[in-house]
């Protein structure tokens, strides 16, 4: 089957940064699903992964973790799908990945796709939407007010494959005040057409920003790329015993200026649930579910932005590059081989 992978890990314009391939279809055990792979989206985890991680030697690694696809074949212990099925899913970073013809994945991190959208719709959102949703109602629990505060989120980075779904999943599940911070034209009228009821400027001080909106300090901020830039005006701005997330990876994370708030501080990894085998695995499956009957019901929509063509070497090439100027609005996707 066809495949794209890299062999030798390396800043993307190396030559061989990616490659065609031509790798064996993999054949559904135990709790596998075998999916015929329709479209992909691509996000900053893959050109970390892709710099970072060296594969063995002699097996090519293969990236790629957001899919939309058909099931062909399951493993004797799944149930509830058949092949068929239309689904997506966002994969797990300790198995070889989505840039390819066929794959696998464990079917309790899947779940049926919408059937209102597009292959290609459907690929840009599983893993920003399980990042997000498991920030937001896992580790912040935002439904949960912070005494004293604005029932307010701040999301720092709105306009990313995060911040865009994020911003969604406030409005369709909360009360809650959005605030998402985007600092170019293009990407502040996008934060706001997704629902965000302020934006700020996130290359502009944000303490007086969030003080001049008068809805007092908010008591949840999720932090989505550059944290390391914005901990002491997060300090500043937050209520005392508010919670703050976030899910980039700065060398170091200076967190002393929250003590004296009491500020709590989480972590969001994605992949921890698929990685670890937790016992609530499957939740991730039902987050998607639940995620694909709002889309059906017009209640949150793709956050695809731009389709780079097929599934290749040269197209995912582009994508990375684009990715890792950090500048991308909502998410870009690939569809066919």
């Amino acid at each position: 089957m066809k495949a794209v992978g890299y062999t030798q890990s390396g800043p993307i314009d190396r030559d061989d940064a990616l490659i065609d391939l031509e790798i064996d279809r993999p054949e559904p055990t135990g709790h596998d699903l075998l999916v015929r792979i329709e479209a992909i989206s691509v996000n900053p985890v893959d050109y970390k992964v892709r710099i970072r991680r060296q594969p063995e030697e002699g097996t090519p690694g293969i990236l790629g973790f957001d899919a939309a696809g058909e099931v062909v074949g399951t493993g004797d212990a799944v149930t509830g799908f058949q092949p068929g099925d239309r689904v997506w899913y966002a994969g797990a970073i300790n198995r070889p990945g989505t840039n390819a013809e066929y794959h696998l994945v464990d079917a309790r991190i899947a779940s049926r796709r919408p059937a209102s959208v597009s292959a290609a719709e459907a690929a840009a959102l599983p893993l920003t939407t399980l990042t997000a949703h498991e920030m937001l109602f896992d580790r912040l629990r935002v439904t949960d007010p912070v005494p004293g505060a604005a029932p307010a989120v701040l999301i720092i980075g709105g306009a990313g494959g995060v911040g865009s779904i994020a911003i969604q999943l406030l409005r369709a599940f909360t009360g809650l005040t959005v605030i998402a911070t985007a600092s170019r034209p293009e990407t502040q009228a996008w934060v706001k057409e997704l629902g965000a009821h302020h934006v700020v400027d996130h290359s502009k001080p944000l303490p007086a920003q969030i003080e001049a909106l008068g809805l007092g300090q908010p008591g949840h901020v999720f932090s989505t790329n550059q944290t390391h830039q914005y901990i002491a005006q997060i300090a500043e701005l937050i209520a005392p015993q508010g919670r703050f997330g976030l899910i980039d990876d700065p060398e170091t994370l200076e967190i002393a200026p929250f003590k004296q708030k009491s500020v709590s501080t989480h972590w969001e990894f994605m992949f921890t649930r698929p990685l670890f085998g937790t016992a609530d695995i499957a939740r991730q499956g039902e987050i998607l579910g639940e995620t694909a009957a709002l889309i059906d019901a017009g209640k949150i929509r793709s956050t695809a932005t731009e389709t780079l063509g097929t599934i290749n070497a040269a197209n995912l090439k582009r994508a990375h590059a684009l990715l890792e100027t950090g500048k991308a609005r909502g998410k870009l996707v690939l569809e066919g081989f």
